[in-house]
């Protein structure tokens, strides 16, 4: 210990204690949410029945690939396992048991929150494709080098956290200032509120604010991102004022809309630039160990190196949004809303179960949890947890073509009254028997207006667009596969 004590002044922020606490435990309430949305919606999704199987996937992709536990093992059983397994390790570190073990055991429960996390987001395809996927397991992996109570907290890592702060703000600034003209015009937060994935229980309320706030609301959003992101970077107290504002405005997202643990997680890698010491003073802490401060030193140049596809990806005019630069996702591109939609488009499930499909025939709606089917269900708040189909259908009346894969699949489940797929939904109109057939309607939602709100009671207002599938059925030849009817049948 002795020999790493002229190592401490300059390795060791043990003013960033308390910062350091509340960071961890609440990464590993984000870790929490993870594991449990993969508890209950991975196999339904991704199992040996889902919709886009896991092991199908695997055959294909090799390891170098997709790392991760299940090229080893992919079953139901394994899976679900694993999801339930980072549940309890993330609960157990959340009530501080990484705090009551040593150093190295902190470690290792860090790595294997991380190692099985990364198992889920690169078997999950479709499912498992958003941004703050590669972002929780970027901030996993430098809490795996943060420490715990044995040691004070690492400079170097704190100061990686407030990077990876820095090039979640700054990037997603840079791709709205770049992308849709409406972003620099101050107008996109006249359709946001109204044509996000997932509006939330005050959405209508937003979107119903004047317009002159709403381009006050654009305009802050460019601060927010493209100025106060390098005060980050900038000596005690402006860091913890800079921090704050991330934390506001966050804030303000989460009470806008549902981004799964996207926001949540920003105000968490904040907090790495949070002096804590004017509510703490300056604790004491033993001597950090030799082969401790040599890993976190390897881990920060392997992490600024790493960092060199992010930063040129930002500086270019082609700036993508989140992406990996390599399959561990440790270093990776963040950025959302690069485009705004000016109009939503919802994809409405029916089923009948009547043998003939006729004019008369009556259609009766699935109703999913998160995304707006029923006018007059108020949008409910789910984030920080991630409703993946919910998601997925969004995509998928922006295009066809982000039904690719899964959506004929999905449709045969609900033909087949297939139990897990059904607990993804809200309601199954068809409980004691299968529908003969299913078919899919686009429609235009918009929010009401305050008087269409008064006189019916609904927060929504919907307009037929097309038909999105026509009536299919089960074929009947034993395969499971879909077909449409002839006329009249």
């Amino acid at each position: 210990m002795a020999a790493m004590e002229w190592f401490t002044p300059w390795f060791s922020a043990p003013g960033y204690g308390l910062s350091r606490l509340v960071l961890q435990r609440a990464l590993a309430g984000i870790y929490l949410v993870a594991f449990l949305s993969a508890a209950f919606q991975f196999r339904a999704l991704l199992g040996d029945r889902g919709l886009l199987p896991v092991r199908t996937f695997l055959r294909r992709v090799p390891f170098r690939v997709a790392p991760g536990l299940f090229h080893w093992r992919c079953g139901d059983a394994f899976t679900t396992g694993c999801a339930w397994a980072g549940a309890v390790l993330a609960a157990a570190i959340l009530v501080g048991a990484a705090d009551a073990v040593p150093l190295w055991a902190a470690m290792a429960m860090w790595a294997l929150l991380w190692l099985l996390y990364l198992s889920f987001v690169n078997a999950g395809q479709v499912f498992y494709s958003f941004g703050w996927e590669s972002l929780l397991l970027e901030a996993g992996f430098l809490a795996i080098f943060l420490g715990n109570a044995e040691v004070a907290p690492p400079v170097l890592v704190m100061w990686l956290l407030r990077w990876l702060t820095f090039r979640v703000e700054f990037g997603a600034g840079l791709i709205k200032w770049r992308g849709d003209r409406c972003w620099r015009e101050l107008t996109c937060l006249y359709y946001h509120h109204e044509t996000q994935p997932m509006p939330g229980p005050l959405s209508w309320h937003f979107h119903r604010l004047p317009k002159r706030l709403h381009r006050v609301e654009v305009g802050a959003n460019h601060v927010a991102q493209l100025v106060v992101p390098f005060a980050l970077l900038l000596p005690q107290p402006v860091a913890t004022v800079a921090a704050g504002l991330v934390i506001v405005t966050q804030l303000w997202l989460v009470l806008s809309g549902n981004f799964a643990w996207l926001n949540w997680l920003t105000i968490v890698i904040a907090l790495a630039a949070v002096d804590s010491s004017p509510l703490t003073g300056t604790p004491s802490y033993p001597a950090t160990p030799t082969w401790y401060a040599v890993l976190v030193c390897v881990v920060t140049v392997l992490v600024l190196t790493l960092s060199y596809w992010p930063v040129r990806n930002m500086l270019s005019r082609g700036q993508t949004m989140n992406r990996s630069f390599d399959p561990l996702h440790l270093v990776n591109t963040y950025g959302a809303f690069g485009s705004v939609t000016r109009i939503r488009q919802e994809i409405v499930l029916e089923g009948t179960d009547e043998e003939r499909v006729t004019a008369d025939t009556v259609w009766r709606e699935y109703e999913f949890k998160g995304k707006p089917t029923d006018v007059r269900r108020l949008p409910r708040q789910f984030a920080p947890y991630h409703l993946r189909l919910d998601w997925q259908m969004w995509f998928a009346a922006l295009s066809p073509a982000y039904t690719r894969g899964w959506f004929e699949p999905f449709i045969e489940r609900l033909l087949e009254n297939d139990r897990a797929t059904l607990r993804l939904l809200r309601h199954n109109p068809f409980p004691d028997a299968p529908p003969t057939h299913i078919r899919a309607l686009l429609y235009r939602y918009r929010f009401t207006t305050r008087e269409e709100r008064r006189e019916t009671g609904a927060w929504w207002h919907r307009t037929l667009v097309r038909e999105f599938l026509p009536p299919v059925r089960v074929a009947g030849d034993g395969d499971g596969a879909v077909r449409r009817p002839g006329a009249g049948t």
